[in-house]
Formats: structure tokens, C-alpha cells, sequence
């Protein structure tokens, strides 16, 4: 018998027309209790004969117009979960009940793998899942992980709520992920002296392409097998594959004569590139956030583990890799300068990596450094820039949709707890070794946690959750984070920070909020972050006017000194989002306040220093009109009428130049002032010392006056 078997809880693999009968014997007598499961055998197949038919085989009645089905694990009974009660409030299909389906059960995840349209509730052994989908030659099935999110709790309540909102999560479409090929050919930069670099150039030498810069007077190697030189590293720039240096006092080895090896004479601006650098020097990283570099690796000389453990990670980085294309931007809509008036800069004080770089009006962002925070898309008042890895109206989408389903799944107050994959690994902690997550508290992972803003933080807020939570992490940008969160709760949201890595710290503090009141009609905004936030904090302040913001908040109105300002209209002229504006009929300068950005660039353009910026929220409608900030009289034309500049304006100038200045000391000139453009050059030209005229034209030449001319000689 020449039949494959696979030990994962023995899936069998028969060739074609080989029958199990023989093995199934066997293996009766061995351990009656033992599964086998043949791959020709479709677990899910009479559920496909029939759109609402009951398997005898699987125990799953399959809707097809409801989607995926749910297929069931209560973990060796350690947790409750009520199959049918779960299959109404989600409105989807389950399968029994199983225990085991990662090990006695096994062949019904096979079946449910090979049968497609299914969602294993099982998030713990997606590898062991994965691999059996190989095996079979299916596509992988989601996963959901519904025991250590909400069923391993210690709260009495019930679960069901929660499991129906994670589950409405699941069935959401993924957004297709936006990367680019790097290529790494292994190009390797090692810095340090010789008593590091030297050792792990030879570790690296028949993986990677070496060169060691040492950088003290230790004694040069003979081998060739990597190239060593000396210097001083001025610059190092780029990423994983892209590396660029600028070395000085560059001596390169003379591999010719005899003795101990020679060096050229030292050369300064000497430059090169890299895919990969190691730094061994133990001094300060040479590039920002070092971590977040990819390519850049960085161990203590004086650590031989982290030595090792740098060597290692260096000699996997050659081939092929994606980068994730983390954030989208949109110049048109950026306010960082105009005219040389540097306005805002949020995305470029955030950004963590140096990423981000002014490029004339606008910024500029180079994904290969981009690392993916988030910041600079809950920062950026604009919109210019927006996460994408997944984009902002997916996470909209995924907040609402918990809300939603816990609702109407019959929950009251749910409370939503904003995670990265170090808290979701605190979750499973917490479930699996102490009390776990109340069960009004739902856990939203997001790849960044400073991407989830106070625009988003108010969605969740008016969608129907009593209280968001963020769980910080290593790494998480924490100014960032409670900035946002500190905006948030001025808009009327209820925004709680959870700075810890216990996770019987965490559950205690969740267990321990006292009861809130939810909203009595929760509401679900769109539009992109700047709508959204005010329409969701109209919702949760339906009596409120005006609210007060913090400083250096992207919301705010502009207030003028009347006295002081001229009216010249500059700041119209540079104003990026069109916030202020004129009147082309009168001396106006009006301000829609919706639209503002609180950039400063008015501020700071104004020559009178006129302007300040006042952080508020307007939640009334005139926040969506045009309001005047300032008016005056306009001045007419003593010629013609006509309305232009302003009486004040022009009233000085007079004054200021009108027989004071040689230009203006006949009244004929200085009253040229006060005329219109048009009829101050009719004016001009009709003058007697018109600087316009110039001597009689002198007549053409005719064929006649040559002729005449020929004629009298």
C-alpha cells in the first residue's frame, strides 16, 4: 500500500483509487479512537447539494446567502458557547459544537478547509490550520478568535453580544495591501573596530557581499574574503537596499606588495552604496528611531548575544522583499508653506524616522523609511495625508460595524479597547491566566496605534460606545497618542489611556469602570476625518455651540484686530484651504471657519500682525458660512465713480505723500491717487510731462520720395 499519511491527527492522503478500508482497520485495532479522514471525502459536500440543507456528516446548515459559516471550538470545554443562539445574532451558519478540532476533531477542519466559505473560530492554531491547507492543496480560511477576546471571561454576563459584533467584524472585506519590491544584493557595511567588525565579516563572508570599516588603528586582516578600509563615516541615508555613505579620511587596502597590508593615502568625501549596514561601533544610532530602519542593524561590541543576533538577521536580508506602502498623500491638499511662510508642520515634528521632508509649499514622503506609525494621518489637518495600511474609512467601517452588531445582538454599553499586537498578545495573557476582558469590552487591533485619531476615537464614540480605551505599547508614539485622545475629550468623547504591560493590570482597570450611559441614538458619521469628527461631535454635544480646544488644535477660528488691519488681503492670497476669502465688490475679508486649519500661515503673513488663531470647535451653521471678519468704506474714483481700494486706505496715502513726495507735488499728480487704475493712466498719458510720450514719429518713406530724390540730382 503506498498511501501517504500526514500525523496531524493522521489526515490521509490516498492516491487515486486507493481505498482507507486496510488503514481504518488497522488503526481500529491499534486505537479505536483515532480519526481518518480521506481528502476525496468533502466534508461541506451534501451542504453544497442544497442551499439550506442539514448535514448528518458535519452538523453545519449552510446559508448561502448569509456567507461564510462558522465552524465552532469550544476549546476542551473551557469555554460556553451557545452555537445556536450565536448563529441568530450574527446571522450566519454554524457547525456543531467541537471540542478538539485541532486534534481529535481534526478531520472536520480539513473538510471545512477543502469545502471553502468558512471562518474557523480559532485564532490559536491558524499555523497548524495553514499547514492542513497546504497539505490539501486548498486555500487557507480565516480565523477568528473568539475564546481569548471574549470567551475565556470571568465576567458573569453574557458573551454572546461581543461574539456577534467580533464575528460582523470577521465577515468585513480586507483592503488589498499596497507594497513595492526591494531588492537587497547583499551589499553589507560593517562598522566598528576590529575586535567586532572582523569577526562578524567572517561569519558573514560567504553570505553577503562585506566591507568593514574599522574605525580604529587595529591590525589590517591578510585575507581577501571582504574588503576592509578606514575612516570616518560623515552621512549614512536611505534603507534596506538603497544605503548611500559619505566617508572621510577614506584609506582603501593596496592588496599589492609584501608585509603587512598597506593602506592608500587617506581622501575625504569618498561615497558608496549598501543594501545592508551593520553598526558595531556601540555609539549613538546614526539614523533616527534605529528600530524602525530596515536594513540598519545595530548590537553592543561589548554584548555577544546581541552581536550574534545582529550577524543572523544581517545574512537573511538578501532577495526580494515587499515594503508596505504605509500612508497616502495628496499635495494639493498640504498647508505646510506658502510664499516661504512656513505653516503646518505636525507630520514633519511627529514623524518618528525622518520620513517625512519639506518639498517646497508641501512635504514630501519617502516610503522606504516610512515605518508605518500613523502619525502623521491622526496629525495632518488636511487630509494630505492618510494611513492606507488599511485605509481610514476601513477602520470607520470596522468600529462601526462592532458597535452595530453588539447592539442589536441585544448588548447595552459596550466599551471598545484599541490594541496593537503587543496588547492583543496582553488579551490572550490576561484570558488565558487571569480574569480576561469584561464582556461589554470589545477589542479592536490596529497594525498602528497612533493611526487610530481623534477623528476615529470619535466615530467610536457616536456609534455607540461609552468609553474608548488605548492600550499603549512599546514603541507606540505616546505624545502622538495623548495629544489625540486630548482633543478627542474636549469633542465630547471619553477617551481612557492605559499605560501598562501587566495584563492583570489591564483587566482590573477595565473591570473596575464604574457604568456609563450610552447614547440614546448612536450615530454613524462619514466622509473623511475632518467631517467626520465634527459631525460626530455635534452628535455628542446636541446642546453645545462652541467648543474650547487645546492649543495646536487643527480646529479654530481666525480673529482680527479691525484696528490694526488694512485690508490688503495678503493672508486671502496664501490662506492653503480657502478659509479666508474677499469680496471682488467691496473691501471685505471673510472667513469660513469649517474650513480653517489653523496652519498660521495668515498669521505669519500678515504685516501688521493683525491676526491670532483661536482653537475651537463651531458646531453651529454658521461654521459652514462665510462670515465678514472685517469691512470698510470703499473709496470712489474722483474721475469716473467707480468703487475701488479703501477710503481709509487711500485717505492715508494721501496724506502721507500728497505734496511730500517729488512725485506728487503738483495737485494734478497727487490727485492721481485717488483714481482708478484706468483713469489714473488716461490721466498719465494726458498729462503735459507724460513720461509716456516721446518726439513726432517720423513719416515713411514712400517709392515717391525715392524717386524725387533721384530726380533733383
Amino acid at each position: 500500500m503506498s498511501t501517504l499519511i500526514k500525523i496531524i491527527g493522521f489526515i490521509c492522503l490516498p492516491s487515486a483509487g486507493e481505498s482507507l478500508a486496510p488503514l481504518r482497520l488497522f488503526l481500529r485495532l491499534v486505537d479505536p479512537t483515532i480519526p481518518v479522514y480521506d481528502r476525496r471525502e468533502s466534508w461541506l459536500g451534501e451542504c453544497r447539494t442544497g442551499v439550506q440543507k442539514q448535514s448528518k456528516n458535519c452538523g453545519v446548515k449552510e446559508e448561502l446567502k448569509l456567507g461564510k459559516a462558522l465552524i465552532l471550538c469550544d476549546c476542551s470545554g473551557s469555554q460556553a458557547v451557545d452555537a445556536a443562539a450565536l448563529s441568530k445574532a450574527a446571522g450566519k451558519e454554524v457547525s456543531k459544537l467541537h471540542s478538539a478540532l485541532c486534534t481529535r476533531e481534526v478531520e472536520h477542519a480539513a473538510s471545512a478547509i477543502e469545502g471553502g466559505n468558512a471562518i474557523i473560530c480559532c485564532a490559536q492554531e491558524q499555523r497548524l490550520f495553514d499547514a492542513l491547507a497546504a497539505e490539501i492543496d486548498a486555500p487557507p480560511l480565516p480565523v477568528l478568535d473568539l475564546r481569548d477576546r471574549a470567551g475565556w471571561s470571568d465576567d458573569p454576563a453574557s458573551k454572546l453580544p461581543k461574539m456577534a459584533a467580533l464575528v460582523a467584524e470577521a465577515a468585513l472585506p480586507a483592503a488589498a495591501e499596497k507594497v513595492m519590491d526591494v531588492l537587497s544584493e547583499g551589499l553589507c557595511l560593517i562598522i566598528g573596530a576590529e575586535n567586532a567588525a572582523l569577526p562578524a565579516a567572517e561569519a558573514l563572508k560567504d553570505h553577503l557581499g562585506v566591507t568593514v570599516l574599522l574605525t580604529d588603528g587595529g591590525d589590517l586582516p591578510v585575507t581577501r574574503d571582504f574588503d576592509v578600509i578606514r575612516g570616518n563615516l560623515r552621512r549614512a541615508q536611505g534603507a534596506l537596499g538603497r544605503f548611500s555613505v559619505v566617508i572621510d579620511a577614506l584609506q582603501q587596502l593596496d592588496p599589492g606588495g609584501r608585509g603587512a597590508p598597506q593602506l592608500t593615502a587617506p581622501q575625504d568625501g569618498g561615497r558608496s552604496d549598501c543594501d545592508i549596514i551593520l553598526d558595531l561601533t556601540g555609539n549613538a544610532p546614526l539614523f533616527p528611531a534605529p528600530e524602525k530602519r530596515e536594513g540598519y542593524l545595530r548590537a553592543d561590541p561589548a554584548h555577544p548575544a546581541s552581536v550574534a543576533a545582529a550577524v543572523l538577521s544581517a545574512s537573511h536580508l538578501t532577495g526580494t522583499f515587499e515594503k508596505t506602502l504605509f500612508v497616502k498623500s495628496n499635495p494639493l491638499l498640504c498647508a505646510h508653506s506658502r510664499a516661504s511662510q512656513t505653516g503646518c508642520s505636525r507630520c514633519l515634528d511627529a514623524c518618528p524616522t525622518g520620513a517625512i521632508q519639506p518639498d517646497g509649499d508641501h512635504v514630501t514622503i519617502d516610503p522606504m523609511i516610512c515605518a508605518g506609525c500613523g502619525a502623521c494621518s491622526s496629525l495632518c489637518p488636511s487630509g494630505a495625508i492618510s494611513y492606507d495600511a488599511p485605509p481610514v474609512d476601513l477602520t470607520f467601517r470596522r468600529v462601526q460595524t462592532l458597535a452595530r452588531a453588539y447592539l442589536e445582538a441585544g448588548g447595552t454599553a459596550p466599551r471598545l479597547l484599541v490594541v496593537n499586537t503587543h496588547g492583543s498578545d496582553m488579551t490572550r495573557m490576561a484570558a488565558r491566566f487571569g480574569r480576561g476582558l469584561p464582556a461589554d469590552v470589545i477589542p479592536l487591533e490596529m497594525s498602528a496605534l497612533a493611526a487610530f485619531g481623534h477623528a476615529e476615537m470619535l466615530a467610536a464614540q457616536a456609534a455607540g460606545y461609552v468609553q474608548v480605551s488605548v492600550l499603549m505599547a512599546p514603541g507606540a508614539d505616546a505624545d502622538v497618542i495623548a495629544f489625540e485622545a486630548q482633543l478627542a475629550n474636549a469633542l465630547g468623547a471619553n477617551v481612557v489611556i492605559l499605560d501598562t504591560e501587566d495584563p492583570d493590570a489591564m483587566s482590573d482597570a477595565l473591570y473596575e469602570v464604574a457604568p456609563l450611559v450610552p447614547m440614546a441614538t448612536p450615530v454613524r458619521p462619514m466622509g473623511n476625518r475632518r467631517q467626520v469628527a465634527r459631525q460626530a461631535a455635534k452628535a455628542l454635544n446636541p446642546e453645545a455651540k462652541t467648543l474650547p480646544l487645546p492649543e495646536n488644535a487643527p480646529y479654530g477660528a481666525v480673529v482680527v484686530d479691525t484696528d490694526a488691519c488694512t485690508l490688503c488681503l495678503s493672508c486671502v492670497s496664501l490662506c492653503p484651504s480657502g478659509a479666508l476669502g474677499d469680496n471682488p465688490d467691496l473691501p471685505q475679508l471673510r472667513f469660513q471657519e469649517d474650513a480653517c486649519l489653523q496652519c498660521g500661515i495668515c498669521a505669519s503673513t500678515c504685516p501688521e500682525k493683525a491676526i491670532t488663531l483661536e482653537p475651537q470647535m463651531n458646531l453651529t451653521a454658521s461654521a459652514l458660512d462665510q462670515v465678514v471678519l472685517n469691512e470698510e468704506e470703499p473709496f470712489a474714483c474722483v474721475e469716473c465713480g467707480a468703487l475701488f481700494g479703501v477710503k481709509s486706505t487711500i485717505d492715508k496715502i494721501t496724506e502721507k505723500l500728497a505734496g511730500n513726495h517729488a512725485m506728487f507735488a503738483n495737485t494734478d499728480a497727487a490727485r492721481m491717487i485717488q483714481m482708478c487704475d484706468d483713469c489714473r493712466v488716461n490721466a498719465q498719458f494726458q498729462a503735459t510731462d507724460n513720461p509716456f510720450a516721446a518726439g513726432e514719429r517720423p513719416k515713411p518713406r514712400t517709392t515717391a520720395d525715392y524717386l524725387s530724390k533721384r530726380r533733383d540730382h
